[in-house]
Protein backbone atom coordinates (compact mmCIF):
# COMPACT_ATOMS: atom_id res chain seq x y z
CA UNK A 1 0.00 0.00 0.00
CA UNK A 2 0.73 3.38 -0.73
CA UNK A 3 1.57 5.92 2.06
CA UNK A 4 -1.37 7.69 1.35
CA UNK A 5 -3.58 4.48 2.35
CA UNK A 6 -1.41 3.43 5.45
CA UNK A 7 -2.30 7.34 6.79
CA UNK A 8 -6.26 6.44 5.80
CA UNK A 9 -5.74 3.04 7.65
CA UNK A 10 -3.81 5.10 10.95
CA UNK A 11 -7.16 7.57 10.76
CA UNK A 12 -9.43 5.05 11.19
CA UNK A 13 -7.32 3.38 13.97
CA UNK A 14 -7.40 6.37 15.53
CA UNK A 15 -11.07 7.44 15.50
CA UNK A 16 -11.69 3.35 16.81
CA UNK A 17 -9.85 4.20 19.64
CA UNK A 18 -11.37 7.49 20.34
CA UNK A 19 -15.00 5.70 20.04
CA UNK A 20 -13.66 3.29 21.87
CA UNK A 21 -12.68 5.54 25.12
CA UNK A 22 -15.48 7.38 24.96
CA UNK A 23 -18.19 4.84 24.48
CA UNK A 24 -16.59 3.36 27.43
CA UNK A 25 -16.18 6.07 29.54
CA UNK A 26 -20.11 6.32 29.43
CA UNK A 27 -21.01 2.66 29.77
CA UNK A 28 -18.54 2.10 33.20
CA UNK A 29 -20.66 5.62 34.21
CA UNK A 30 -23.79 3.73 33.15
CA UNK A 31 -22.80 0.05 34.53
CA UNK A 32 -22.31 1.54 37.69
CA UNK A 33 -25.60 3.74 38.09
CA UNK A 34 -27.72 1.11 36.83
CA UNK A 35 -26.15 -1.62 38.85
CA UNK A 36 -26.18 0.18 42.24
CA UNK A 37 -29.77 1.07 41.60
CA UNK A 38 -30.71 -2.33 40.55
CA UNK A 39 -29.93 -3.24 44.36
CA UNK A 40 -31.61 -0.30 45.66
CA UNK A 41 -34.46 -1.45 48.78
CA UNK A 42 -36.84 1.10 46.69
CA UNK A 43 -38.94 -0.83 44.66
CA UNK A 44 -39.76 1.71 42.12
CA UNK A 45 -35.92 2.51 41.43
CA UNK A 46 -35.39 -1.59 41.02
CA UNK A 47 -38.23 -1.64 38.30
CA UNK A 48 -36.85 1.64 36.43
CA UNK A 49 -32.99 0.06 36.66
CA UNK A 50 -34.74 -3.49 35.45
CA UNK A 51 -37.01 -1.65 33.05
CA UNK A 52 -33.67 0.14 31.08
CA UNK A 53 -31.69 -3.01 31.14
CA UNK A 54 -34.13 -5.09 29.42
CA UNK A 55 -34.81 -2.70 26.80
CA UNK A 56 -31.07 -2.03 25.93
CA UNK A 57 -30.09 -6.01 26.53
CA UNK A 58 -32.96 -6.73 23.75
CA UNK A 59 -32.23 -4.17 21.15
CA UNK A 60 -30.31 -4.52 18.62
CA UNK A 61 -26.68 -2.40 18.80
CA UNK A 62 -27.05 -1.68 15.27
CA UNK A 63 -30.72 -0.67 15.30
CA UNK A 64 -29.59 1.68 18.14
CA UNK A 65 -27.14 3.11 16.39
CA UNK A 66 -29.63 3.92 13.65
CA UNK A 67 -32.44 5.31 15.72
CA UNK A 68 -29.73 7.59 17.44
CA UNK A 69 -28.55 8.76 14.26
CA UNK A 70 -31.49 8.91 11.86
CA UNK A 71 -34.50 9.08 14.11
CA UNK A 72 -33.51 11.35 17.14
CA UNK A 73 -32.18 13.98 15.44
CA UNK A 74 -35.28 14.98 13.72
CA UNK A 75 -37.45 14.87 16.85
CA UNK A 76 -35.63 17.31 18.59
CA UNK A 77 -34.62 19.58 15.77
CA UNK A 78 -30.81 18.92 16.07
CA UNK A 79 -28.25 16.08 14.45
CA UNK A 80 -25.36 14.38 16.40
CA UNK A 81 -22.14 13.96 14.32
CA UNK A 82 -21.30 10.38 14.25
CA UNK A 83 -18.51 10.07 16.64
CA UNK A 84 -21.02 11.47 19.19
CA UNK A 85 -24.24 9.69 18.30
CA UNK A 86 -22.03 5.79 18.09
CA UNK A 87 -20.93 6.81 21.72
CA UNK A 88 -24.06 7.60 22.97
CA UNK A 89 -25.67 4.23 21.18
CA UNK A 90 -22.93 2.14 21.97
CA UNK A 91 -22.20 3.00 25.55
CA UNK A 92 -25.94 2.83 26.48
CA UNK A 93 -26.13 -0.15 24.73
CA UNK A 94 -23.17 -1.65 26.54
CA UNK A 95 -23.99 -0.05 30.09
CA UNK A 96 -26.74 -2.47 30.07
CA UNK A 97 -25.00 -5.36 30.05
CA UNK A 98 -22.02 -3.70 32.35
CA UNK A 99 -24.84 -3.16 34.93
CA UNK A 100 -25.67 -6.76 34.96
CA UNK A 101 -22.09 -7.68 36.13
CA UNK A 102 -22.04 -4.64 38.94
CA UNK A 103 -25.73 -6.12 40.24
CA UNK A 104 -24.10 -9.85 40.23
CA UNK A 105 -20.79 -8.14 41.54
CA UNK A 106 -22.40 -6.69 44.60
CA UNK A 107 -24.90 -9.38 45.52
CA UNK A 108 -21.92 -12.11 45.85
CA UNK A 109 -20.21 -10.01 48.84
CA UNK A 110 -20.85 -11.33 51.89
CA UNK A 111 -24.19 -10.60 53.53
CA UNK A 112 -22.08 -10.51 57.05
CA UNK A 113 -20.02 -7.61 55.02
CA UNK A 114 -23.28 -5.53 55.19
CA UNK A 115 -24.75 -6.52 58.63
CA UNK A 116 -21.28 -4.80 59.91
CA UNK A 117 -21.90 -1.44 58.25
CA UNK A 118 -25.10 -1.24 59.52
CA UNK A 119 -24.02 -2.59 62.95
CA UNK A 120 -21.13 0.39 62.34
CA UNK A 121 -23.97 2.69 61.57
CA UNK A 122 -22.95 3.26 58.20
CA UNK A 123 -24.88 5.04 55.79
CA UNK A 124 -26.12 3.10 52.72
CA UNK A 125 -23.74 5.49 50.78
CA UNK A 126 -21.01 4.60 53.00
CA UNK A 127 -21.64 0.84 53.25
CA UNK A 128 -21.15 0.91 49.21
CA UNK A 129 -18.44 3.14 48.72
CA UNK A 130 -16.27 1.51 51.89
CA UNK A 131 -17.12 -1.84 52.53
CA UNK A 132 -19.59 -3.35 48.99
CA UNK A 133 -17.46 -1.46 46.44
CA UNK A 134 -13.92 -2.68 47.45
CA UNK A 135 -15.04 -6.26 47.45
CA UNK A 136 -16.89 -5.99 44.56
CA UNK A 137 -14.68 -4.11 41.87
CA UNK A 138 -11.91 -6.73 41.87
CA UNK A 139 -14.42 -9.39 41.13
CA UNK A 140 -16.02 -7.13 37.50
CA UNK A 141 -12.71 -6.78 35.97
CA UNK A 142 -12.84 -10.13 34.04
CA UNK A 143 -16.56 -9.61 33.22
CA UNK A 144 -15.39 -6.08 32.35
CA UNK A 145 -12.37 -7.29 30.22
CA UNK A 146 -14.80 -9.27 28.06
CA UNK A 147 -17.31 -6.70 27.37
CA UNK A 148 -14.27 -4.57 26.39
CA UNK A 149 -13.33 -6.64 24.13
CA UNK A 150 -17.08 -6.68 22.25
CA UNK A 151 -17.57 -3.12 22.37
CA UNK A 152 -14.11 -3.11 20.59
CA UNK A 153 -15.45 -5.66 17.71
CA UNK A 154 -19.10 -3.21 18.35
CA UNK A 155 -17.23 0.10 17.19
CA UNK A 156 -17.12 -1.63 13.79
CA UNK A 157 -21.02 -0.99 13.46
CA UNK A 158 -20.85 3.05 13.20
CA UNK A 159 -19.34 2.32 9.64
CA UNK A 160 -22.86 2.56 8.35
CA UNK A 161 -23.17 6.04 9.21
CA UNK A 162 -20.19 6.65 7.25
CA UNK A 163 -17.76 7.40 10.26
CA UNK A 164 -14.16 6.76 8.99
CA UNK A 165 -13.46 3.82 11.51
CA UNK A 166 -10.96 1.26 11.34
CA UNK A 167 -13.48 -0.76 9.05
CA UNK A 168 -14.86 2.05 7.31
CA UNK A 169 -11.08 2.93 6.06
CA UNK A 170 -10.23 -0.40 5.65
CA UNK A 171 -13.57 -1.02 3.08
CA UNK A 172 -11.96 2.31 1.10
CA UNK A 173 -8.84 0.99 0.68
CA UNK A 174 -9.97 -2.60 -0.50
CA UNK A 175 -11.86 -0.78 -2.98
CA UNK A 176 -9.07 1.27 -4.20
CA UNK A 177 -6.91 -1.56 -4.20
CA UNK A 178 -8.92 -4.00 -5.54
CA UNK A 179 -7.47 -6.55 -2.68
CA UNK A 180 -9.68 -8.12 -0.39
CA UNK A 181 -7.39 -10.81 1.63
CA UNK A 182 -4.88 -8.36 2.27
CA UNK A 183 -6.29 -5.55 3.30
CA UNK A 184 -9.21 -7.70 5.62
CA UNK A 185 -6.16 -9.79 7.36
CA UNK A 186 -4.16 -6.34 8.04
CA UNK A 187 -7.81 -4.68 9.78
CA UNK A 188 -7.82 -8.05 11.77
CA UNK A 189 -4.92 -8.28 13.00
CA UNK A 190 -4.89 -4.32 13.80
CA UNK A 191 -8.46 -5.27 15.55
CA UNK A 192 -6.63 -8.00 17.54
CA UNK A 193 -3.20 -5.91 19.08
CA UNK A 194 -5.77 -4.06 20.40
CA UNK A 195 -8.14 -6.14 21.73
CA UNK A 196 -4.91 -8.24 22.78
CA UNK A 197 -3.33 -4.78 24.55
CA UNK A 198 -6.74 -4.43 26.52
CA UNK A 199 -6.80 -7.55 28.22
CA UNK A 200 -3.19 -6.98 29.13
CA UNK A 201 -4.12 -4.00 30.74
CA UNK A 202 -7.34 -4.86 32.26
CA UNK A 203 -5.99 -8.74 33.40
CA UNK A 204 -2.89 -6.21 35.23
CA UNK A 205 -5.45 -4.06 36.97
CA UNK A 206 -7.64 -7.22 38.15
CA UNK A 207 -4.29 -8.33 39.78
CA UNK A 208 -3.13 -5.03 41.44
CA UNK A 209 -6.85 -4.79 42.93
CA UNK A 210 -6.80 -8.22 44.16
CA UNK A 211 -3.67 -7.78 45.84
CA UNK A 212 -4.93 -4.67 47.56
CA UNK A 213 -7.36 -7.15 49.04
CA UNK A 214 -4.81 -9.71 50.45
CA UNK A 215 -6.35 -12.04 47.56
CA UNK A 216 -3.82 -12.35 44.52
CA UNK A 217 -3.31 -14.41 42.40
CA UNK A 218 -1.55 -17.95 42.60
CA UNK A 219 2.16 -18.38 41.51
CA UNK A 220 2.25 -19.42 38.09
CA UNK A 221 3.13 -23.31 37.84
CA UNK A 222 7.03 -22.35 36.35
CA UNK A 223 7.51 -20.66 39.27
CA UNK A 224 6.03 -23.38 41.69
CA UNK A 225 8.45 -25.72 39.91
CA UNK A 226 11.30 -23.54 40.65
CA UNK A 227 10.33 -23.55 43.85
CA UNK A 228 9.90 -27.14 44.83
CA UNK A 229 13.05 -27.31 42.95
CA UNK A 230 14.78 -25.05 44.99
CA UNK A 231 13.26 -26.81 48.03
CA UNK A 232 14.54 -29.75 47.46
CA UNK A 233 17.94 -29.25 46.93
CA UNK A 234 17.94 -27.23 50.19
CA UNK A 235 16.47 -30.87 52.50
CA UNK A 236 19.22 -32.35 50.28
CA UNK A 237 22.06 -30.19 51.24
CA UNK A 238 20.97 -30.08 54.78
CA UNK A 239 20.92 -33.92 54.95
CA UNK A 240 23.72 -34.34 53.24
CA UNK A 241 25.37 -31.84 55.83
CA UNK A 242 23.87 -34.30 58.84
CA UNK A 243 25.56 -37.14 57.69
Amino acid sequence: MTSGLWELVLRGVWTTVQLLVLSALLAAAVSFTVGIARTSRLWIVRFLAGFYTEVFRGTSALIMIFWVFFVLPPAFGWQLVPLWAGTLALGLTYGAYGAEVVRGALNSVDPAQREGGIALSFTPWQRMRLILLPQAVPEMMAPFSNLLVELLKGTALVSVMGMGDLAFSGNLVRLALQESAEIYTYVLLIYFAIAFLLTRIMRGLERRLKAGLGRAPAPSRTWSLRRAAADTATVGAGTGGAR
